[in-house]
């Protein structure tokens, strides 16, 4: 985990310096206790603050809750997207998750700490003070994508009041699936799982919004949800191919590439073509490309289809894993 903890004392520091090798993290003090091997906080805390937040997938103040809730304040944009922040006294007694529990990690990051530091970690969150399940902590530990978090209360909610297996007479539920269908609760939270492999291959200085364009109508005549895209795949020589880069960075996905011969040397019935062959060393490459990326035991869901100068293939993976 990327981890900055920020300490303010002589004390805290020597706590942070106790944390650093456990966590893998960068430690930064206020200009008049930095020495070597410390980052420094400045122009201000909340200036460093904001050029961190971005950066880190955890933030950690030792020091008072208030120092840290002053300093994220102004910086806090959406559970979907925001570090862990945790607070830990100086003395080391107690962590204190302040901000993304369950999507960030804080909650399980705090356990964490505070059995590095025999200290006690304190939840304030329902669902845990409560042993029950978090949807939106699962759906990060299992590498699914939330399409509508705003859910996410309700499913919480109706836990909470007892309906702890929701079934189809309940107001909310949680559906776990790559595939877009009827929504099976009054209020449905869509987790959608990362195990889909884009294929494509297209002429060169194809155009960006059109590659999204094709893509798109592609993934819907094939009933699945973009979110659940694991990787776009393609050959090697289309590895600087700006509509496949910018798609790729639009969703949030890696853009895997590869050589010719390994392409070739995948098993299995393809669509071949001797002119694509001919210019790029492959009887074909949106099949191909898919396959590999999926990985040992991949299904080749969706067969080559071709728009204007492009060509796409789905894939999905063997199995449903964890966070990757």
């Amino acid at each position: 985990m990327n981890t900055a903890i920020a300490a303010f004392t002589n004390k805290g520091i020597a706590l942070a310096q106790r944390l650093k090798e456990y966590l893998d993290a960068g430690v930064f003090v206020p200009e008049r206790l930095a020495h070597d091997g410390l980052g420094v906080i400045s122009p201000s805390l909340s200036e460093w603050t904001g050029k961190v937040f971005h950066e880190v997938s955890a933030l950690i103040f030792i020091g008072a809750c208030g120092i840290a809730v002053r300093a994220v304040a102004s910086h806090v944009e959406s559970k979907l997207s925001d570090p862990a922040v945790i607070v830990i006294d100086e003395a080391g007694k107690f962590v204190i998750p302040i901000l993304s529990g369950h999507i960030g990690g804080a909650n399980e990051l705090a356990r964490k700490i505070a059995c590095c530091l025999h200290a006690q970690a304190v939840i304030t969150t329902a669902t845990d003070i409560n042993n029950l399940p978090a949807v939106d902590e699962w759906a990060v530990k299992n590498n699914c994508a939330i399409e509508n978090p705003e859910a996410i209360k309700r499913v919480s909610g109706a836990l909470l009041e007892g309906w702890a297996v929701p079934t189809a007479c309940c107001a909310a539920g949680v559906a776990v699936t790559c595939e877009e269908i009827a929504a099976p609760f009054p209020v449905t939270l869509w987790l959608r799982p990362r195990v889909l492999v884009l294929g494509a291959g297209c002429n060169r200085g194809v155009n960006p919004a059109e590659f999204e364009s094709c893509a798109m109508d592609f993934l819907k005549g094939a009933g699945v949800s973009v979110l659940s895209l694991k990787a776009l795949a393609s050959i090697d020589i289309k590895k600087s191919e700006p509509a496949l880069v910018s798609f790729a960075e639009r969703h949030n996905i890696p853009f895997m590439t590869f050589a010719a011969n390994e392409l070739q040397a995948v098993q299995g019935k393809f669509t071949g073509s001797e002119q694509v062959r001919k210019f790029t060393g492959t009887d074909n490459v949106c099949e191909r490309a898919s396959v590999l990326a999926a990985g040992e035991g991949a299904v080749l869901m969706r067969s080559k289809c071709v728009y204007d100068g492009i060509t796409f293939a789905l894939s999905r993976c063997a199995i449903m894993t964890g966070k990757e």
